[in-house]
């Protein structure tokens, strides 16, 4: 496969970008945690829920992300297209491991806010899976081509599979069992204990959602971006492209249906197998209506009406990670921040501002999901103001 075009950017991957930046601010800001919308909540264990689309679908963006931003160095390198044979893929790969490094200290510090504990300060987190996962991708990435990536996508799943079925864990209780995919009891989770100990999420304390182990499986759903961006340069017809996203993306909504129930439970927090390929299915499928709408489409007037709809999706995945960060800081400030009431008790700036809200005749998860929609709209307002200044953070 060749390397992507360098000289048209692809405005439909910024636009599913900022869809799952949006998605992940709402979700992440609901004015009561005690009262959600199930779909904005993440499913209790098995099963999946619109939540559990966010975090994989920024993984495959990633990958994607990744293929084009590779190109354009080699780009910049070659600039008269020169063989890659004597590329420097170490240097490349050194600036991967940087902008990794980069991202999970930003993950880090968010975490030390606001307690500013070492001893009980979570390790794991979102920005710090994108980090380990960009981290073990790019040695892959940058030495193997198509088809060995997607050797290295099945022998990971196949490794992250027997070692969670097959090898015996004792669980905090020191009850020695295989296969048990339950709370605390998995190997992953029992990895997280050996070395992250008193430093995991502090709801679960016996496991974290973004564990060491299932960052593994979660390589491969940033590899499956990559192999998306493998496809997008090909010489096929921007149609050919979308058709054969969307039967890629049903057939993979298909295996992984069948993984859910011959292997693994589709399951976000150990990062199953079949929530891998189930999940990528879903993503190509979206991205493969973002891409037709905005950048596939053969009407110029169905692509000009498509990119003014989706304007502000497209401004607010043009600062994705600055976005995400801002938001997770501004939300634990709003709980910190504190003032004594008329009768002399604390409360918090969050809860003086929902409290309006709260006013209003309406149901309580109405209240909550009002509350997490106000503050989506000012992350936007943010988001638009550095689109319109033309700032762009970048890592």
């Amino acid at each position: 496969m060749s390397t992507p075009a360098t000289d048209e950017r692809l405005v439909s991957l910024d636009a599913f970008r900022g869809f799952t930046i949006a998605g992940m601010v709402l979700v992440n800001n609901p004015g009561d945690w005690g009262h959600l919308y199930s779909q904005l909540a993440h499913a209790e264990w098995h099963g999946w829920t619109f939540t559990d689309w966010i975090f994989p679908f920024f993984l495959f963006i990633c990958g994607v992300s990744m293929t084009f931003s590779l190109a354009k160095r080699r780009a910049a390198a070659f600039p008269t297209g020169a063989t890659h044979a004597a590329e420097d893929r170490v240097a490349l790969m050194l600036s991967l491991w940087k902008r990794a490094a980069i991202i999970f200290l930003i993950g880090l510090t968010l975490n030390f806010v606001p307690s500013f504990n070492l001893e009980t300060l979570r390790i794991p987190g979102v920005l710090q899976r994108i980090a380990l996962c960009t981290a073990i991708a790019a040695p892959i990435v940058l030495w193997f081509n198509f088809r060995q990536q997607i050797v290295w996508i099945v022998a990971i799943l196949a490794f992250y599979s027997g070692m969670m079925l097959l090898v015996p864990v004792p669980d905090v209780n020191g009850v020695v069992a295989a296969g048990v995919l339950e709370p605390g009891r998995d190997f992953g989770s029992y990895i997280d204990r050996i070395f992250l100990t008193g430093h995991m999420w502090s709801k679960s304390k016996t496991w974290d959602p973004e564990g060491l182990f299932t960052a593994l499986p979660a390589v491969t759903t940033l590899l499956f971006g990559v192999l998306l961006g493998h496809w997008l340069a090909t010489s096929y017809s921007k149609a050919e492209k979308t058709v054969w996203m969307m039967l890629a993306g049903l057939l993979c909504l298909w295996v992984g249906a069948m993984l859910d129930v011959v292997l693994m439970p589709i399951n976000k927090p150990l990062w199953t197998t079949s929530y891998v390929v189930f999940m990528t299915g879903w993503a190509l499928l979206l991205f493969a209506a973002f891409y037709w709408l905005i950048d596939g489409a053969d009407s110029a007037w169905i692509q000009t009406r498509a990119r003014r709809f989706f304007l502000p999706m497209t401004i607010y995945g043009m600062n994705a990670l600055f976005i995400f960060a801002f938001s997770g800081l501004v939300a634990k400030m709003l709980g910190y921040i504190k003032f004594a009431s008329d009768d002399g008790k604390m409360v918090s700036l969050k809860a003086m501002l929902y409290a309006p809200i709260q006013a209003l005749p309406l149901a309580s998860v109405n209240h909550s999901l009002l509350f997490a929609i106000a503050f989506n709209l000012v992350m936007f307002a943010i988001g638009w103001f550095m689109w319109k200044k033309k700032w762009f953070i970048k890592v």
